[in-house]
């Protein structure tokens, strides 16, 4: 039976977000398609006529979900305000909730190791994302009389992705958790510090 072309593409959204929780959940090489398959509720033909393989569902699914990631950001702009805003991310970011949910959490943090393993198109496709999540922290984190660039936003993320990584690699629940605090510590004071640093210049 032949499908719409709206059916068609709420389809293609439901095996992407399905691939997207599946593989941050337990890795990309680890996820067939077969799970894919079972998670979207769909069948082999339904997503191998919109996708064609398991790299077209990779490279959509790293887009979706790093997308995400970034329409929660805005949300949090939108509610708090700018100068709120940073801290609340970094908050939420390096939470004993977000911690024990990586199926619906940053991919970065998920997959940032096995993405370096992946064909070219899926890191372009993480690359492309990942620089416009750069560039929107870039943004928060300028003040009314100087703007920053992506590289001074780089440390935080990095310093968010890899406290996130480190509390959810370890096996002592008191570790991770001091893992978490530590970097929020660090990062508030390091983001506090430069700000104060830009009002005496």
């Amino acid at each position: 039976m032949r499908v719409s072309k709206a059916k068609a593409a709420e389809n293609r959204k439901q095996i992407a977000r399905a691939a997207a929780r599946l593989f941050r959940e337990r890795g990309i090489e680890a996820t067939g398609v077969d799970a894919i398959t079972r998670e979207a509720g769909l069948t082999h033909g339904a997503v191998y006529s919109q996708f064609g393989s398991k790299e077209a569902i990779a490279v959509e699914s790293v887009r979706r979900a790093l997308r995400g990631s970034k329409r929660a950001w805005v949300q949090q702009l939108t509610h708090k305000g700018r100068k709120k805003t940073l801290p609340a991310i970094v908050e939420s970011y390096l939470s004993g909730r977000h911690r024990d949910a990586p199926g619906t959490g940053c991919l970065v943090a998920a997959l940032g190791g096995e993405i370096s393993r992946q064909p070219r198109k899926v890191r372009e496709a993480f690359t492309a994302e990942f620089k416009e999540a750069l560039k929107f922290l870039g943004d928060l984190a300028s003040s009314e009389d100087r703007s920053i660039e992506w590289k001074e936003a780089l440390p935080v993320f990095a310093a968010m992705a890899g406290g996130l990584m480190l509390a959810r690699a370890v096996s002592d629940p008191k570790l991770s958790d001091q893992i978490l605090q530590l970097t929020r510590g660090w990062i508030n004071r390091a983001t506090s510090s430069e700000n104060a640093r830009r009002q005496r210049t």
